[in-house]
């Protein structure tokens, strides 16, 4: 594994998202300002667990079909957050061996543990840069610099939970066109990303509650997030709610998740 990183110091003074996600998820590698957060937009809408949960069981059954179905080899993985297994090389490597997958964060804390928990594959290769997705040139040029991803041949670009994190001053459709241009034919685009317009009252306070803590949030409609796939073909079920996009074996037990509880949006596009 290679990473490549600004050896920034922890800043515990506010929360961060990934650390607050970390929370959402049952895990141990986050602080008392997140927990603080995180629970302040939990009372807004408890759902937000379940909400994690479904992110990311999106992107393991993205990442497997499109290595199943579509032949990628190779994986982009950007606002990766704290390692919680099984993580995308893992995925990817559980279908094709030789896959290679770079992950993107900017919490320092993630790369705390990246070494530790992403280790590839013998056929495979990973690499961790450390870098913000709002400066998608330098992130680039970190990848590249990392020497993993061939960008001659498809890669998945991966954008999980991420893009409701970045608004509108920061241009988010041009972040994702920068992201996708240098990508060859063949490549893909997987991403999910909260929306209001099952509940927009109750979204409304989550984004209230995510900003007053630090980490500005712009939730987004269906047809704001069908933007960032714009040029793509989408492969089916389309964009939908993130717990419908190809489910897997429905549960018996238990009654059946209703979209406003998630209000999480996921697609996949390829680029031809």
């Amino acid at each position: 594994m290679t990473t490549r990183h600004a050896g920034r110091d922890l800043d515990t003074s506010r929360a961060h998202s990934a650390r607050m996600y970390d929370y959402f998820l049952g895990g141990k590698d986050h602080f008392e300002i997140d927990e603080a957060a995180a629970l302040a937009a939990a009372e807004a809408h408890p759902g937000l667990y379940l909400t994690a949960r479904e992110n990311r069981a999106f992107m393991q059954r993205a990442t497997h079909v499109l290595a199943q179905e579509h032949g990628i080899r190779q994986w982009l993985d950007i606002g990766t957050g704290i390692p919680t297994e099984p993580n995308l090389h893992q995925i990817a490597q559980s279908v094709v061996p030789e896959a290679r997958v770079v992950y993107a964060d900017n919490d320092p804390l993630v790369l705390k543990y990246a070494e530790r928990l992403m280790r590839s594959t013998t056929q495979g290769r990973t690499a961790y840069v450390e870098a913000d997705a709002t400066d998608p040139e330098a992130l680039l040029s970190a990848v590249e610099d990392a020497g993993v991803l061939d960008f001659d041949q498809p890669i998945a670009l991966s954008l999980n939970a991420l893009m409701h994190f970045i608004t509108d001053p920061h241009d988010p459709y041009s972040i994702v066109r920068q992201l996708l241009d240098p990508l060859p034919v063949g490549s893909a685009l997987a991403m999910n990303h909260c929306t209001p317009d099952f509940d927009p009252d109750t979204w409304n306070q989550v984004a209230e509650a995510y900003t007053n803590s630090g980490s500005p949030v712009q939730f987004r409609s269906h047809s704001e997030v069908s933007r960032f796939f714009d040029g793509l073909d989408l492969i089916e079920p389309g964009i939908c709610c993130c717990h419908r996009w190809r489910p897997g074996k429905p549960a018996t037990d238990g009654p059946e998740i209703a979209d406003a509880q998630i209000s999480l949006l996921a697609g996949v596009g390829i680029k031809r």
